[in-house]
């Protein structure tokens, strides 16, 4: 227990932030519960409609579920490039002899820049016409049959609009993996080589567990964000063409905003949330689980 004094001055810093962080997250939270259970186009009076805006979300709207099956595909591509990607990058730069810093500045570059900047790249380096970089890339090396309008086929939308997002946060999630690999004790690593354990031995039964704190909350961080993942996948292809990259965020945005609905968007919101919560929770699970096995 701390002493009274001290428990006085942690309240006086902790309570501040509390609050901000009540009236700016949880708050707006309750009340998009609240209001999915009404029907409001913004204008005239609520009017309690009690569970059919969840009712309709689950049985009687094909987008919701085709935007929910969307969701889980750039949630994957997008887990796959960044955490394996920060993965396999922060592993080389432990053995990197020199230029680390440059490496990681310029992996961590994305993260820093503006949204709208890195739509707008991204649709010069889709384009079909003009020629962009990757269908450009694909005549120089042969592959000119395979060139496409990667933003307008709906066989390869989801993947264009999900690597963006996956590029962007690489390098972050490379810096916090790699700040955990470098304080592993060389000692075990030392140790086992001498014994003759290979490099994946080495990796998967020393480096990894003791990194696998910082594993767990760089995959929940990774993953919520993924799930709320809404500005690049708008400003590339607003859920087109049709719903093929609609997510649950995009049609609540519009929803809610094209389509006046703020009740049925809020019930859509509500359904976010505990989507995050449910992932977080099975990630937790699941990690802690092969830890203690």
């Amino acid at each position: 227990m701390l002493p009274r004094r001290s428990a006085l001055s942690v309240a006086v810093f902790l309570v501040p932030p509390l609050i901000i962080y009540g009236v700016a997250v949880l708050l707006p939270i309750v009340q998009s519960l609240v209001l999915s259970f009404y029907k409001w186009d913004g204008i005239t009076d609520m009017r309690f409609v009690g569970l059919d805006n969840y009712v309709k979300m689950l049985s009687r709207d094909d987008v919701f579920w085709t935007a929910f099956a969307n969701a889980l595909g750039y949630l994957v591509i997008c887990l796959v490039l960044q955490l394996g990607g920060a993965l396999v990058v922060s592993s080389l730069l432990t053995a990197l002899p020199r230029a680390r810093e440059l490496v990681k500045t310029l992996y961590l570059l994305p993260a820093v820049i503006s949204t709208v900047a890195i739509a707008f790249l991204f649709l010069r380096v889709y384009s079909l016409e003009p020629v962009g970089m990757l269908n450009q890339v694909l005549q120089w090396v042969g592959l000119g049959d395979l060139q496409t309008a990667w933003l307008s086929n709906v066989q390869t939308v989801l993947a264009a609009v999900s690597i963006p997002e996956g590029w962007r946060y690489t390098g972050l999630y490379m810096l916090i993996i790699y700040a955990a690999l470098i304080s592993v004790p060389r000692e075990l690593e030392e140790a086992a080589r001498l014994d003759g354990a290979s490099w994946w031995q080495v990796f998967w039964n020393i480096r990894f567990p003791h990194i696998r704190p910082v594993w767990i909350t760089t995959t929940i961080m990774a993953t919520t964000f993924a799930l709320r993942g809404f500005d690049i996948p708008y400003l590339l292809t607003n859920g087109g063409p049709g719903q093929s990259s609609e997510l649950l965020t995009t049609y609540m945005y519009k929803t809610a905003f094209v389509h006046t609905d703020y009740g049925y968007a809020s019930a859509i919101s509500v359904f976010i949330v505990i989507e995050c919560l449910v992932a977080v929770g099975l990630i937790y699970l699941l990690l802690r689980r092969k830890a203690e096995s």
